[in-house]
């Protein structure tokens, strides 16, 4: 008897893990830089790099003509964040997004160059994917050395053009937040901001002894919204996730960023790449040089 319960709560576990693989998909964010032009075979080093990673689906920034062939050679659904009829190599359009599974209702803004989205049906689960990019300005590479305080360093935040994008779309995050009950949504991209989540107490000692909460992440968290990658990784001192930095200057920031919110999606694992524009970067152990100024964020989730 105690033989069959131990074979019946193996055969249980196995068909948990199962059911928890069949329904998982795996989301990237990265900004390739210029269409990935940057740099000698560039396009066909992302192509390597994107294949390594296997995403289900991608949310690309600096797109700039070069998806439509990055998605045709890896057998993805390709979307492009423009005005329908837009010729999808268009090199001036910046944002769009890859998808192994089926395309629903497009998600058009006013304002498709930093925001943009489509619904994708995945594991006969429909959620709403948003593609994002936000200004840099206001910039500094050591923020904590302006001699400003907390509340200065909030001010000068909202002086730049990144402050201006965030209220124009707003709207739009609002209402599709509001509707997560009923459908999840997934938002990534290249915000250009440090996270309110590595300005905290844990980490004022590397920051002048600041504690900021950056309002261009904090507006999300706001919404109801969920770093997907500081969930799974919340220490931001052993898992620091720099996506941004620059040899020979002191400018590491996790700028890059997967944020989701419904009760039905959860993300699982989370996985933050560095890497330096046409320098060798490894992965699975292969090498490729790598075409982009911006590292990368893939997450895992799973529909409940």
């Amino acid at each position: 008897m105690c033989l069959r319960k131990l074979l019946f709560c193996f055969l249980m576990l196995v068909g948990t893990e199962t059911h928890a693989q069949d329904r998982s998909f795996t989301v990237m964010a990265w900004n390739i830089l210029h269409g990935a032009n940057d740099i000698d075979n560039g396009k066909e080093n992302a192509i390597k790099i994107i294949k390594e990673i296997d995403p289900d689906v991608i949310l690309m920034v600096e797109t700039y003509g070069s998806g439509l062939s990055i998605a045709q050679s890896l057998g993805y659904n390709f979307h492009l964040i423009a005005p329908e009829g837009t010729a999808l190599d268009d090199k001036n359009v910046n944002l769009s997004i890859f998808s192994k599974y089926p395309f629903g209702d497009r998600i058009d803004t006013e304002y498709p160059f930093y925001l943009g989205g489509i619904e994708i049906l995945i594991h006969n689960k429909k959620i709403r994917f948003f593609s994002n990019w936000f200004h840099y300005l206001p910039w500094d590479d050591e923020p904590e050395k302006m001699g400003k305080s907390s509340e200065e360093l909030l001010a000068w935040e909202r002086t730049g053009q990144k402050y201006e994008m965030i209220q124009k779309v707003l709207p739009y995050l609002e209402k599709f937040s509001d509707e997560t009950d009923s459908i999840p949504m997934i938002f990534g991209g290249d915000m250009n901001t440090p996270s309110h989540k590595d300005w905290g107490e844990q980490t004022k000692h590397l920051h002048n002894g600041l504690v900021v909460p950056w309002y261009s992440t904090k507006v999300l968290e706001d919404l109801g919204l969920i770093d997907s990658f500081r969930k799974i990784n919340p220490d931001p001192i052993s898992y620091p996730g720099i996506t941004w930095d620059t040899k020979g200057i002191n400018d590491s920031h996790r700028i890059d960023y997967i944020f989701y919110k419904g009760n039905s999606i959860e993300a699982i694992k989370s996985d933050s790449y560095k890497a330096f524009l046409n320098e060798p970067f490894s992965i699975n152990n292969k090498e490729f040089n790598y075409p982009s100024d911006h590292g990368f964020v893939v997450t895992v989730f799973e529909i409940k």
